[in-house]
């Protein structure tokens, strides 16, 4: 049920919040940062 839920939370990061990636992460802001661990932390859950 969990990896399930992280599972389709995965999808909606994807589809709604910004990618990331190709900016430089030493200059990102606090509001960036918050959206780059909540994208780390709901992969980390739906992977394991």
């Amino acid at each position: 049920m969990r990896k399930i839920f992280f599972r389709a939370l995965a999808q909606l990061n994807k589809v709604l919040l910004p990618r990331i990636s190709r900016k430089d992460l030493s200059r990102l802001t606090k509001f960036d940062k918050a959206i780059v661990a909540f994208r780390y932390w709901v992969t980390t859950n739906s992977l394991g």
